[in-house]
């Protein structure tokens, strides 16, 4: 288990985190798929103040992780999401999704939209937790790499799978077995988030983009490329060019990756690192191709049809937002049970559908067509299975190799 421990932050770091709230991840609506891996400048204060605590984190599930479970007699849920990640009925109050469960078993769910960003969040939980107390929150969603945090200190309950049939069928083989959960013990996901290859076919002549090695090294696409100033997307991205996985790389590897994309900077192949704002240069072609967010490609693809994708034959970075019951929840049962509901193909279609997000239930495809046809066969949306086999995920990292890896990184964007 990790132990709960000073975290000192790195000036490049700390770096990272603002990138990611200003202008990478963070700074995108709901609407628009990704956001942050990462931070807020309010959170900075926070982690800063409690890390100089030195509690020792909570014991696994099944000990002081685990509470008194009072969902008999309590019919109630504290949900914690981000903003725009739930369902809105036509009135634009109701949350159809949530309504059916309430009316189906009987419990209540007060759902609020408090999660802006992973770290600010974690700052308004870490003090809860890390005392062996009651966040007030039965069920949380958050980004893979906080989820893996969590659950390795000890601050995340274990799932019973009698309550969580649905998930267990129809969870998508390619988010069972995330390194940091194997066989999802603690987590569910909510939904997958792809990063992908896109393209203006006006600005390549009608050509296609398919892979990193044509990102850098096609002199045709000479300072109209970019890449994402987001670490883990641009960097897994070039490992699985060169054939690493992100998954299992070393040091060396990881540095071979950086010096790839330097020399994409050095010869003025790589016309800048950015985040969601590459957008408007590839709509209008003064971005001819790039490593892309999903989300933002369903967006563009709406309002300009020379927006096109590729998902490279060497593979994608996939993350994920996760369904999480902290320690202490009063109310881990009931709390199952919702994650569970969504699992159901007809509600899962109906997040899916208003979210456009990927959704990680298999066999949805059917429900969905019922709503929207064009939804039922984005890839985006729901990858078929050759999408999903090439989706590869980014390790999880040590504190030591975050900081190592993002200084480097920063010195090579320029940060």
């Amino acid at each position: 288990m990790e132990q709960y421990e000073p975290e000192h932050l790195s000036a490049p770091r700390l770096a990272a985190m603002r990138r990611s709230i200003e202008h990478g991840r963070g700074a995108l609506t709901r609407r628009s798929l990704l956001r942050a891996s990462g931070t807020a400048a309010l959170a900075l204060g926070g982690l800063g103040a409690l890390s100089a605590c030195g509690i020792p984190p909570a014991a696994r599930a099944g000990d002081a992780a685990a509470s008194d479970d009072h969902s008999a007699e309590e019919k109630q849920i504290n949900f914690s999401n981000w903003t725009e990640y739930m369902d809105v009925g036509e009135d634009e109050k109701s949350r159809p999704t949530l309504d059916a469960f309430t009316k189906r078993t009987g419990i209540r769910v007060k759902y609020t939209e408090d999660i802006n960003d992973n770290v600010e969040f974690f700052g308004k939980i870490k003090p809860q937790l890390a005392a062996g107390q009651d966040t007030g929150r039965d069920l949380i969603i958050v980004t893979d790499w906080l989820a893996a945090r969590i659950i390795r200190l000890g601050w995340a309950q274990k799932l019973d799978p009698a309550n969580l049939p649905h998930a267990f069928a129809n969870l998508s083989a390619q988010f069972r077995t995330p390194d940091w959960d194997p066989g999802r013990a603690y987590s569910y996901p909510w939904t997958g988030i792809p990063t992908v290859i896109a393209y203006n076919e006006k600005a390549t002549g009608g050509r296609k983009v398919d892979s990193v090695t044509q990102l850098l090294d096609d002199p045709t696409l000479k300072g109209k490329v970019s890449f994402l100033s987001e670490m883990r997307d641009s960097v897994g991205m070039t490992l699985l060019d060169m054939g690493k996985d992100p998954g299992s790389f070393t040091d060396a590897d990881f540095d071979a990756a950086v010096g790839r994309m330097q020399k994409g900077v050095d010869t003025k192949q790589i016309r800048r690192f950015t985040g969601n704002d590459y957008t408007a240069d590839l709509s209008k072609g003064d971005i001819a191709a790039c490593v892309a967010w999903a989300g933002d490609i369903i967006q563009l693809q709406a309002d300009n049809p020379a927006i096109k994708f590729s998902i490279p034959s060497a593979g994608y970075i996939t993350s994920s937002d996760n369904m999480l019951i902290p320690a202490k929840a009063r109310h881990k049962t009931n709390a199952e049970k919702l994650m569970d509901h969504y699992y159901e193909l007809p509600v899962a279609a109906r997040l899916a559908a208003y979210i456009n997000y990927v959704c990680p239930v298999d066999g949805v495809a059917g429900e969905l067509a019922k709503i929207d046809a064009s939804m039922a066969s984005n890839t985006l949306i729901l990858p078929d299975r050759a999408m999903a086999e090439k989706s590869r995920s980014f390790r999880s990292l040590s504190a030591e190799e975050e900081t190592a890896y993002e200084e480097k990184f920063a010195k090579l964007i320029g940060a």
